[in-house]
């Protein structure tokens, strides 16, 4: 049986798992098309009213029309690709790390030679929509990651091999295409008009056996961070959703009330049981929609890219650069000879504004530039410690191993290890030993997160092992006695803003120091 092969599960709130170790079906609110008619003496008996009989009936046709609709824009996408040496079996694996001679006890005789395994062939089934009525479909680019076959199958049951046109791997997303003509083309919809509350409908395959199934919902919440930890230069800005996405609705459509797509299906979060649990997520149609139009004309996206990594405003860290409102994006690294270096984006800089349209938090600011062509210009509305300065520069190219805009949202003594108590943190001196450990570059200056306390503010704060703290407050700390003296010139009870580099991106983040009891305040 194929596997579904949607990468969407997250099992803690930090990190995201494939979503093909998910297994069991969700209590969703499935929609069954074909089930609106309710007899008047059945009611009566129930004890309801007419006005209520017929007002379930209205939205239960409403909805049967919008399914309707959408249905035969869904295709089933069955995929056949080769696994690699990470997917040997345990046996295997096992058989080729015994010592010499041990072999022939596991099955291998005298003057055997064991075989290089060969790369596995996996199956996987997800989802996609079709876009044009000469057989363009969109889907999740892990859907159609390393295939060697494609296999699509419309809602009349017509089955197509299909052909991967391009992959947008920062945005999760790629373009098939099947030799088929009059197809039925979804409606695009706005994805900046949604409002959490409205009506959406999931379609998909979930489990991969579930063939065009639909499931209700509403808009949870918009805007939602990338919660993936691989890179955090890719964009978020992810729609929330409580209609039910399970293993299988990766490339599937999110669409209105008006059945218009406005978003694309492509992870969850679980709690830990690895199924649905009322929080899915989708790509928005304003991203898929122009990444669609450049996977059709040139194959592939060029992405902007700035050089930048930042944080967004918070209650927490706004008054640290005089700010009167928490809105904008905090710009915690900028890349030396980058667009934005060259611009003269500075570290601490607040984006408030690009091109005159304001800049609420860094995942918007992080989506719409990587939608900007490279050679484009844009203006920048930044306030530097709360003065506004207006700076104008040219969009360069996202690559692979840039920094893009990337949004991630105890006293030491003579640069020995010590504990701040109330934070939980231990720090040292980054010395030539810690740099190479955690491959950090020499032009970094700080101090390195040597331990963090469980239930601890540095722990609350996102701090781990091998981070490395650039400043306190806003004020260099070089190295663990400076840190320490810098600790010293907070006052007590007081807020702690860190910039902190951990794994190439720098971040600040806002300690809350613990009161005198051990408690958070």
């Amino acid at each position: 049986m194929f596997a579904p092969t949607n990468k969407l599960v997250i099992t803690r709130k930090h990190f995201a798992l494939p979503a093909a170790f998910a297994g069991a079906f969700a209590l969703g609110a499935a929609l069954f098309v074909g089930h609106g008619d309710v007899h008047a003496a059945m009611a009566a008996s129930a004890g309801l009213d007419d006005n209520s009989v017929s007002a379930l009936t209205a939205l239960d046709r409403a909805m049967e029309q919008v399914t309707s609709r959408v249905t035969p824009s869904i295709v089933n996408v069955e995929v056949t690709s080769r696994g690699t040496a990470e997917d040997q079996t345990p046996d295997n694996q096992m058989l080729q790390n015994l010592p010499p001679g041990f072999a022939q006890f596991f099955g291998q005789g005298r003057g055997f030679r064991m075989q290089p395994q060969q790369p596995q062939i996996e199956h996987g089934v997800g989802s996609g929509v079709i876009i044009s009525n000469d057989g363009y479909i969109v889907t999740n680019g892990h859907v159609v990651d390393g295939a060697t076959q494609i296999r699509v199958t419309l809602n009349d049951r017509r089955i197509f091999t299909g052909k991967v046109i391009g992959v947008d791997k920062l945005n999760d997303l790629a373009v098939i295409k099947i030799p088929a003509t009059g197809l039925q083309p979804i409606a695009w919809g706005d994805s900046t008009q949604l409002e959490p509350g409205q009506t959406v409908l999931a379609f998909g395959s979930p489990f991969g056996s579930l063939r065009f199934s639909v499931t209700r919902g509403i808009v949870s919440a918009l805007n939602r961070a990338n919660p993936f930890n691989d890179d955090a230069r890719k964009p978020g800005d992810f729609i929330q959703t409580d209609a039910a996405i399970n293993p299988g609705n990766s490339g599937g459509a999110l669409v209105n009330s008006h059945g218009q797509l406005i978003g694309i299906n492509t992870f969850i979060i679980t709690g830990g049981s690895g199924s649905f649990a009322g929080a899915g997520f989708a790509i928005p149609s304003q991203i898929v929609q122009a990444t669609t139009q450049q996977l059709i004309a040139h194959g592939k996206v060029d992405h902007g890219y700035l050089g930048i990594s930042m944080n967004d405003v918070t209650p927490d860290n706004a008054r640290f650069f005089n700010l009167e409102k928490a809105d904008g994006a905090i710009i915690a690294q900028v890349t030396p000879d980058s667009p934005a270096s060259r611009a003269g984006v500075k570290q601490g800089d607040v984006i408030v504004k690009l091109n005159g349209h304001e800049i609420l938090n860094g995942s918007q600011l992080q989506v719409a530039v990587s939608q900007m062509r490279p050679g484009s210009t844009l203006q920048l509305g930044v306030l530097r410690d709360g003065a506004p300065v207006s700076l104008n520069l040219t969009v360069g190219e996202y690559k692979a191993k840039n920094e893009v805009a990337a949004n991630s949202s105890d006293d030491s003594q003579d640069g020995q290890s010590g504990h701040t108590g109330k934070l939980g943190l231990a720090v040292a001196d980054l010395n030539s030993d810690a740099r190479q450990q955690i491959n950090a570059p020499d032009d970094l200056h700080g101090v390195v997160v040597q331990n963090v306390r469980p239930a601890s503010p540095a722990e609350d704060a996102g701090l781990q092992p091998g981070d490395v703290i650039l400043e306190v407050n806003r004020k260099p700390a070089t190295n663990a006695s400076q840190f320490a003296g810098a600790l010293h010139q907070t006052p007590a009870g007081k807020d702690i803003l860190l910039l902190v580099w951990s794994r190439g991106n720098a971040t600040y983040r806002t300690l809350h120091p613990a009161d005198s009891d051990g408690q958070n305040g």
